[in-house]
């Protein structure tokens, strides 16, 4: 048992048992860690929740679970798992709208509330043979995510934060925490499995070229990248030593649980492969474990086990016997290794074909930039720079946004020499997107019409920020928000002056990398 009775309480004429944990509970130290990661996130990693929401999902969860517990038990016990439920589900948890500072915003606090409850109910719904099937913050989220959508809400980030002396503290307590509560539950040869089998399997996709893209990252995040931030992800070792280790949702037989594990990777993989978004391979790994889990008990039944029987002298022989008690022999030994090989190769081929989408993505997002144009130099302000192009780890915040600002100047040029010649494939060497759709509509209005305005800019003032175009899935972009004169030049069919005309301007530019490592204007947005 790890916990003790210590005292009663009274309410009423009736004396209430106190059960609260002992100190070597397992959940405890649990816990501890789950906290202090919740701490390092408040005071220097900057994580996108605050301290209301989390309290949210804590107290509900544990306000439900000390109710169904005293009615069921008439003790008051600690809530020690409902606890860890709720602070795994607010660790993960992130409402869109709460930004990065505002520790005690109360922005759908409630959602966390309703995830918590959800999560921790399906304990006492969801049960087969006396157990609880899920493991319930996993399940939760899950059905949160799904339903609500990447709109409202999101997951925590697989990149956290560059790797600085917060970051070092945060992988110091998640692997010394996560080490010492799995080697004392004996289960680390299972966490060491999955995590070596979705590095196999994210390792196949990454090779192929799979991209997804993240609100931290100004490009898509391909091939090793991807590999890299998703197998050192500080969430992927939370899921790893927290989530997937829960003894009382994986099989009990020890090589029950070390294939389980290796079939939860492939799951995951599979998954993660079709997936665009930060958002849906994120789901996609939490996913992995639900689908799984629901099968587990197939895992104990089906497999075979190891058997021991006395040898000669005090050895001890193993050998391979089938579920019924019979001895595998040669021949059955080899039919099953030939099909474990080919169960092995269909799964890499379908990874690989499921994750088509993602290099689709990553070629759309390539832009070939294969026409040249001079451009004469002209003055710029100084560029401020708001503190969130910092977090995303550019080197545009280290002294490229000046580099930035003349690219801004340059394409803005090109583009009023687009209009200029009425040549509109100069645009490609300028603009993307929704900017080069607007832009060739231009150049073709003032073909048919015979006016062609020329805008040139003059700049006053010129902030870098981040902003996300296709929301926060999408991928950030950087942006300028600029103002200054905007002189448009109006000319005839022969390049005549007609008209000139000064006014103030304040627009935001888009600006996004292409090919060549040229940046371009993909769009142009009011002021908010």
């Amino acid at each position: 048992m790890t916990t003790a009775t210590l005292r009663t309480l009274r309410f009423g004429q009736k004396d209430y048992p106190v059960v609260l944990p002992n100190v070597h509970d397992p959940r405890l130290h649990l816990a501890a860690v789950i906290i202090s990661i919740h701490v390092l996130g408040q005071i220097a990693l900057g994580f996108r929740v605050s301290v209301p929401q989390i309290l949210s999902a804590i107290v509900t969860s544990a306000l439900i679970e000390v109710i169904l517990t005293l009615r069921r038990t008439g003790q008051l016990v600690w809530p020690a798992s409902a606890m860890l439920t709720g602070s795994g589900v607010a660790l993960i948890f992130r409402v869109i709208g709460t930004e990065r500072g505002e520790h005690w915003s109360w922005e759908g606090w409630y959602l966390f509330s309703l995830v918590a409850a959800v999560s921790l109910l399906t304990k006492y719904v969801i049960r087969y043979r006396g157990s609880h099937v899920f493991n319930p913050s996993n399940v939760g989220l899950v059905v949160a995510f799904l339903v609500l959508g990447s709109t409202r809400v999101e997951p925590l980030d697989f990149w956290w934060a560059p790797l600085d002396v917060w970051m070092l503290a945060v992988y110091i307590i998640i692997l010394v925490g996560g080490l010492l509560i799995t080697a004392r539950l004996n289960l680390l040869a299972m966490a060491a499995t999955f995590w070596v089998g979705l590095a196999l399997g994210l390792g196949l996709l990454a090779y192929s070229g799979h991209c997804i893209t993240a609100a931290w990252a100004l490009e898509p995040v391909c091939g090793s990248h991807f590999w890299r931030v998703v197998v050192t992800s500080p969430e992927l070792l939370v899921f790893l030593f927290f989530m997937i280790t829960d003894p009382k949702t994986i099989p009990r037989g020890r090589l029950a649980r070390l294939v389980f594990a290796f079939c939860l990777a492939v799951a995951c993989t599979l998954l993660i492969a079709p997936q665009t978004t930060e958002f849906g391979a994120k789901v996609a790994l939490l996913g992995g474990l639900v689908v799984v889990t629901s099968v587990r008990y197939l895992f104990d039944r089906l497999l075979p086990e190891v058997a021991f029987e006395p040898g000669r002298g005090d050895t001890l022989v193993k050998r391979m016997v089938a579920p019924g008690g019979s001895e595998l022999g040669p021949r059955r030994t080899f039919v099953r290794g030939a099909a474990l090989g080919s169960v092995v190769t269909l799964v890499a081929a379908a990874v690989v074909v499921a994750g088509a989408p993602a290099r689709q993505t990553a070629q759309a997002a390539v832009v070939e930039t294969p026409v040249e144009v001079e451009t004469e130099a002209v003055p710029l302000p100084p560029v401020t720079i708001a503190a969130e192009v910092e977090g995303l780890n550019s080197e545009i915040a280290n002294g490229g946004a000046g580099e930035l600002a003349v690219a801004l100047a340059e394409d803005l040029m090109i583009e009023g020499e687009a209009m200029r010649r009425a040549d509109s494939s100069l645009l490609r060497a300028a603009s993307d997107g929704q900017r080069m759709l607007a832009m060739e509509r231009r150049v073709e209005v003032a073909a048919t019409t015979g006016k062609f305005v020329v805008a040139n800019y003059r700049f006053e003032s010129l902030h870098l920020v981040v902003v996300f175009t296709d929301g926060s899935q999408g991928g950030a972009s950087l942006a300028f928000e600029a103002t200054g004169v905007l002189e448009h030049v109006t000319l005839d069919n022969d390049g005549l002056e007609v008209q000139r005309v000064e006014t103030p301007f304040e627009s935001v530019f888009v600006m996004r990398q292409g090919a060549g490592q040229r940046w371009l204007i993909v769009d142009e947005l009011p002021p908010e």
